[in-house]
This record gives C-alpha cells, structure tokens and sequence, in this order.
C-alpha cells in the first residue's frame, strides 16, 4: 500500500512539474507579441528588430527541438531537463535585464535553446513515472495546460507590459524556474534511452538553412531583394537545406528520418501544421500591434480582444475531440483550416484605421473555431501515419514543422507589411496589414488543401506500411 502511494505521489510530482514546465515554454510563444508595441517604444529598433524579438525563440526552438530529446536519451532525461529549465531561467532574467534590442534577441534566442531541451522531455519524464493506465489522462492535463498557456500568451503579455513593465513577462519565468529546479532534482526520476549518437551534422545544416532563410526574409525589404546578404542568405540558405535532406537520407542516425515522409497522411498532416502556423503567427504578429497601435487599445484590452481567437481551442476542443472520433480527424482538420483561412480574409475585408471592434469579432471568433477543431486532431493524425515504434520521432517532427512555420510566417507576413506599409500613420499600417492577412489566409488555405489529401481516417496505405518496415532503423521513441 506503501509503494502505491509512493507511486502515484511520484507520478504527480512529475506531472504538476512538466506541465509548469512545458507551461512556460509554450506560453514564450505568444507572449511578448501584445509587448511588441512596448519594447519598440522603450528599446527602439525597427519592424525586422520586432521579428527577431519572436523569430530568435521559435527559430533555435524548431531547429533543437529533437535533438533535446535524443541528448535526454544520451545523457540522462532528468539531467538534461534541469539543464534545459536552467538554460531558460537564465535567458529570462537575460532578457528582462537586456540594454537594447540586440541582446533582448540574443537572450530570445537563448530562451529558445532551453525551451528546445526541456519541451521534449516534459513528456519523456511524465510517460517513466505515470503508470500506462493513467497516462491518458495525465497526458490530457499535460496538454490543456500547454494549450492554457497559448490562450493567455498575449492575455498575459499585455496586462504584465501595462501594469507592471514588459520585462516581467521575462521575469514572471524565473522564481518559477528556480521553484522547479530542486522539486525536479529530488521529485523526477532519472532514465536514459538507447544512447542514440547525435545527429550534429544534421542539426548544424538544417540551422545554417534555415537561419539563412529567414534572415533573408527579414532583411529582404529593408537591404533590398536583390542586395548581396538577402540574396545569399536566400541562395545558400536554400543549398543547405537540400544538403540537410541528402544527409538525412544517408545517415545511419538521422535527426529527422526521410523515410517517414513517404506516407502520404504523415506528409501531409506536416505540410498543413507547416502552412498553418505560418499563417496563424504571422496574421498575430502585425494583429496584436494594430490593436494598439492603431485600434488604441491598451496592451491587456488588446489581450482580452484576441481572446476569442486565441482561447477559442479551450471551449470547442471538446466539441472537436468528439467529431474526430466519430468522424475521423481528416474532415475536422480541413474544416478547421479552411475556418482559420476564411477568418484570416474577413480581417483583411474590414480592417481599417477606425474599425470598430464589433466589425472584428466575427474574424476573430471564426478564426478561433478553426484553430480549435485543428489542434483537437491533428496529434491523432501525426501518430496515426506511422507505426507505434515511430510515433515519438513523428511527434518531435511535427512540433519542429509547427515551430518553424511560426518563424517563416512572422518573416514572410512582415516583409509583405513592410513593403506595402509602415508604422508612419494608421492608414499606412493599415495599407501594409491588409495585404499580409490576405497572405497569411491564403497559406491557411493551402494546409486546408493539404489537410484534404491526408487517406481517410490518417491511415497509411499498405505500400507505405511496408516500404516503411523494410527502411526502419531501430531507434529509441523521441517524445516531443
């Protein structure tokens, strides 16, 4: 009775730990986009300076994000965790204590580092102390957590930066990171995995790639498209991505395994969770600061605003776990996307410099119902298209696909803004915005498609199944 009870209090030590964790991690997402109008005021900087402040995070957190896990397997989960937890303590108190805008980005980035380590072996950690019978539901608290800390990202952004200052919603991360460093230190368990080898040549030019890209991105309107550092970041950036993919293909312990994109539904269900988060982060981007900055709303009534979008998933996720079941998650995934897609361009129809916010609710409302009925399923669909043996790596993949988007679309959304409009008046921010939603509703509308072409019910078709047997490579799951 004794080691039943010292069971089930360990398994809720690891839960209440991983899921604050896992907590701070997702909210640093959203977070500092309601600060955005703040940090430009306070530390100055230009449009492509305001990326980086979000892009820096999401882009070291996407690149990392699986080799967190398989460095856990090496060297120890509850060791690298703690690592992990201290590296984004220090990064926060970094970045709240940061001089200027170059080492608030410098700080971000390093934010993204810790994140990137500690995210993935949240759920490691949780699935070792929670008996297999209980873990649905310690995964579902796991999750509405993390989905908890989405929804109040800008919500907590905004009241932090207006009745305290922005650097607290840095701040407000490390008491309670230094609150979990001992309680994981003496609650958490320690495990190892296969020892896997890590894949450094694969992380080192997928990052060069894809830092390259963005850069580019970012730097396009102002140094201009056809200046030597855009068009080299954009050349070169492009050239390593492709030398990723043909290393990837060769390596006998690949970061990401080629293989697993030869089933159709696994293709496609991270080809709309790419397109999906590029649109949706983009669009909250430049939104967040047209609330303020043109609409004249404070930073918490530009949070509680963008609620109906952002904490939509909250009061429908339910209502989409439900008709997932019955059925399946493809149709719910697509209707979602075309949602998100037809809310994105009703922003775009209404938006002007003095629209009132009755005008905006119905964007934000149906954009919110789209997010809603996409994150319901699309996890079921990312573990439905591969084999049991393969579901933690599919799962690392589609988060690192999900993270990337954010920072594609916040380059892409922003550099379309800035080459139509600016922060000069609320027409020319208007003038700018408008055609960055349009763009941003049309890459939703893509992960709609994409969402279409994914075999009913997420199932592989049985040439996928076996041409993935035959190429498997024993690896341990990454949990992500």
């Amino acid at each position: 009775m004794n080691e039943q009870a010292a069971r089930r209090g360990s398994a809720a030590w690891a839960l209440i730990i991983t899921s604050v964790a896992g907590f701070m991690a997702a909210l640093d997402n959203l977070v500092v986009t309601t600060a955005l109008p703040s940090i430009r005021e306070d530390l100055g900087g230009a449009l492509e300076d305001l990326e980086w402040t979000v892009s820096a995070y999401t882009l070291t957190f996407a690149v990392l994000l699986m080799s967190g896990a398989a460095l856990g397997d090496r060297f120890g989960r509850r060791r690298l965790f703690i690592v992990g937890l201290a590296i984004f303590t220090t990064a926060s108190a970094a970045a709240a204590l940061a001089p200027g805008i170059d080492g608030l980005i410098a700080a971000r980035a390093f934010q993204g580092v810790g994140a990137a380590i500690l995210m993935p072996l949240t759920l490691t950690l949780l699935t070792a102390a929670v008996p297999a019978e209980r873990r649905g539901m310690a995964y579902g608290i796991w999750g509405a957590v993390n989905g908890l800390a989405v929804a109040g990202g800008p919500l907590i952004g905004g009241s932090l930066t207006e009745h305290v200052s922005w650097q607290w919603i840095f701040w407000l991360n490390v008491p309670i990171g230094l609150a979990l460093l001992p309680l994981a230190r003496l609650r958490l368990a320690e495990s190892r995995g296969s020892g896997t080898r890590l894949d450094l040549p694969g992380t080192a030019l997928a990052s060069a790639g894809l830092f390259g890209i963005v850069y580019a991105l970012v730097r396009g309107n102002a140094d201009g498209w056809a200046s030597g550092p855009v068009l080299t970041g954009l050349i070169a950036g492009a050239a390593l991505l492709v030398a990723f993919v043909a290393y990837e293909i060769r390596t006998p312990n690949p970061m990401l395994p080629m293989r697993l994109f030869r089933s159709r539904a696994f293709s496609a269900i991270n080809a709309a969770s790419l397109l999906m988060f590029l649109g949706m982060f983009g669009s909250i981007f430049l939104l967040s600061q047209f609330l303020q900055g043109v609409a004249g709303y404070s930073p918490t009534e530009a949070g509680l605003r963008m609620l109906p979008w952002t904490g939509m998933p909250m009061i429908v996720a339910p209502i989409a776990g439900y008709l997932s079941d019955r059925i399946g998650g493809r149709p719910v995934v697509a209707a979602g996307l075309a949602l998100q897609a037809v809310g994105l361009g009703l922003f775009a129809l209404v938006v002007s410099p003095d629209v009132s916010y009755a005008a905006q609710l119905p964007a934000l409302v149906i954009s919110g119902i789209g997010m809603a009925l996409y994150f319901a399923p699309a996890a079921s669909l990312v573990m439905a298209s591969v084999r049991p043996a393969e579901q933690g790596i599919a799962s690392g993949a589609n988060n690192a696909l999900r993270e990337l988007g954010g920072a594609l679309g916040i380059a892409t959304l922003a550099s379309v803004f800035s080459a139509q409009g600016g922060y000069e008046s609320a027409r020319h921010f208007t003038d700018g915005l408008t055609p960055a939603l349009w763009v941003g509703s049309a890459a939703v509308a893509l992960a709609a498609i994409a969402a279409v072409m994914i075999p009913r019910r997420g199932r592989r078709r049985p040439a996928e199944e076996s041409a993935g047997t035959r190429s498997e490579t024993r690896k341990e799951p990454i949990a992500a």
